[in-house]
């Protein structure tokens, strides 16, 4: 087992190292929400301080009820029993492969803690890419084969992980994809886990978001957390939406042995924010539309520099291509080197050595302060705020002359070849 630190969490060290070293350094490497809590937020924490006991494996009854009101608010009805809580989204999806056990297939690429889980796990990921112009989803199109393949082999694929919106890419899965791929999941007799953590931030308002759970419910876990729609990154706190008592208890029983119990004032605060009180409603559209702006305000300006990109949809991410470089690390080492301006190389999320993506991060621009962040969030144009024109305008000067986007493609688009499945 070769496991090291996540590519994210080095990245964002690295920057904390070259800032303390005098160095300039543009973070956009490091996923973070970039926004401070909520005040009520705050309060529901520190009115709980005093909460030290050891409580429940699955989490407080108040933060399952109301997690399961949660879901039952976007169209999913959701038994209180069936969820489970945790120190973060992060150990759940990780309880969740021990759970559930057997090779799994992740969208190529996908969040770097995916395929590392299912090493440390000992199982193997399936690497498929996604539809073109989707992120997030194998193409159900290279399902089937890819697991039938496998199969064939003595492999024993048990599962496929979909993120909804997507990181890296920022794009949304079509709900015509997610519909296909449940239905063949049934038809394999896969469990899919949903990483969902990215739901409320998909950046239209209005746009349609089907969940696997719609069209195969008895087979498909959610994962969910506050880190990223109210910026709780450091809270640690998630919960999962489990299909059935079977792997509830076996996810409790591992549970049991790792973290033991959430903690306590972690849950006052989420059973709060899961019952989504007007105020932390309007922050949450708040920050959407803050996340939104800047996203597309950087995606604009990799395109101005040849950059293939499609635009981001949801969170706070981007996955350019500049194709004059011959690989996703050389354009890396070339923007944080000769520019000041980190970022992750696409082989960190599983894409091929030589694809020249990279994945951007915009939610550390809105600001050093919480003054500035704040500033951020409610200002009509962000983007014109002093200290968010200054980095963007750092941007500016280090994408000036990296390259055009290769094969004849102007900018605005990914390549829509799909590779072979990749095995890890």
């Amino acid at each position: 087992m070769n496991v090291i630190l996540s590519a994210t969490l080095a990245a964002n060290e690295d920057i904390v190292r070259r800032r303390r070293a005098g160095l300039r350094v543009l973070n956009l490497a490091f996923g973070e929400a970039g926004l401070p809590v909520h005040p009520a937020l705050r309060n529901r924490l520190s009115e709980a301080s005093g909460n030290n006991g050891y409580g429940e494996v699955a989490g407080s009854a108040a933060l399952r009820e109301s997690a399961a009101g949660y879901w039952g608010r976007r169209g999913l009805p959701t038994d209180p029993d069936l969820v489970v809580s945790g120190p973060g989204s992060k150990p759940l999806l990780f309880g969740l492969l021990l759970a559930l056990g057997g090779d799994v297939v992740l969208p190529m690429p996908s969040w770097v803690s995916y395929a590392a889980q299912a090493e440390i796990v000992g199982v193997r990921a399936i690497l498929l890419p996604p539809p073109p112009g989707e992120g997030g989803v194998p193409d159900p199109d290279l399902l089937a084969p890819a697991v039938s393949e496998a199969r064939s082999r003595g492999r024993d694929v048990r599962s496929v992980l979909v993120t909804l919106p997507d990181n890296p890419t920022g794009r949304l899965a079509r709900p015509e994809t997610v519909r296909r791929l449940a239905v063949l999941a049934r038809e394999l007799d896969l469990i899919i886990i949903s990483d969902e953590i990215y739901r409320d931030l998909v950046h239209d308002p209005s746009a349609v978001f089907a969940s696997p759970a719609e069209f195969a419910p008895e087979r498909t876990v959610i994962t969910t957390g506050l880190s990223k729609s109210l910026a709780l990154g450091g809270w640690r706190t998630g919960s999962a939406r489990l299909p059935g008592a079977a792997l509830r208890d076996r996810l409790l029983a591992l549970a049991s042995e790792i973290w033991s119990t959430p903690p306590a004032p972690v849950q006052h605060a989420a059973a709060y924010a899961f019952a989504e009180p007007a105020e932390l409603v309007r922050r949450v559209a708040d920050s959407r539309r803050l996340h939104g702006i800047m996203a597309r305000a950087v995606a604009e300006r990799f395109i101005r520099a040849g950059a293939c990109v499609e635009p981001p949809q949801g969170g706070f991410y981007l996955y350019p291509e500049i194709s004059s470089f011959s690989s996703s690390t050389e354009l890396a080492t070339e923007l944080i080197e000769k520019h000041g301006v980190a970022v992750l190389p696409g082989t960190a999320f599983g894409d091929r050595p030589r694809v020249s993506r990279i994945r951007v991060a915009t939610s550390l621009l809105y600001g050093e302060s919480a003054e500035q962040r704040l500033a951020a969030l409610h200002a009509d144009d962000p983007v014109r705020l002093p200290w968010i024109d200054a980095s963007l305008r750092h941007l500016d000067e280090a994408l000036e002359g990296l390259g055009r986007c290769g094969g004849g493609r102007s900018g605005g688009g990914m390549p829509s070849e799909k590779p072979a499945a990749t095995r890890r």
